[in-house]
């Protein structure tokens, strides 16, 4: 049977709500899918949405690469809600994931930027293997 390491802490309970979320994505995370992440398109990697990880819902996951993509919306501004996303971001990185997060507006309205800024990582994340 797998641990949790192996199987990248898959949280089997929390996929009807993932499921549901896949099913609902904002328009910013339809976007960084449909123009980024999908199908292999960054660097050959395979991402997936609305990963259940741990007691989370990641918006997009690489399990190669241990990497988390959030995106914030509206919702992720007010001081409760960067408190959330401070420890959930330290739990996520202390199971071994880099977290990166980008707003909405960076993606709608720069999407391109986006796009470099991932490749970037990704290539430093090769340099450093």
């Amino acid at each position: 049977m797998k641990n949790q390491f192996e199987n990248h802490h898959y949280n089997k309970a929390l996929q009807p709500y993932a499921s549901r979320l896949r099913k609902e994505m904002t328009k910013a995370e339809a976007c960084l899918w449909k123009y980024i992440l999908r199908a292999r398109q960054l660097k050959g990697y395979s991402f997936k949405r609305q990963r259940p990880v741990m007691k989370y819902i990641a918006n997009f996951m690489c399990k190669k690469l241990m990497l988390i993509i959030e995106v914030d919306g509206i919702t992720h501004h007010s001081e409760e809600a960067l408190k959330k996303d401070d420890i959930r971001e330290k739990e996520l990185e202390s199971a071994g994931f880099t977290v990166l997060r980008f707003d909405d507006g960076q993606i709608l309205n720069n999407i391109s930027n986006v796009h470099a800024f991932l490749s970037d990582w990704i290539d430093q994340k090769m340099k450093q293997l």
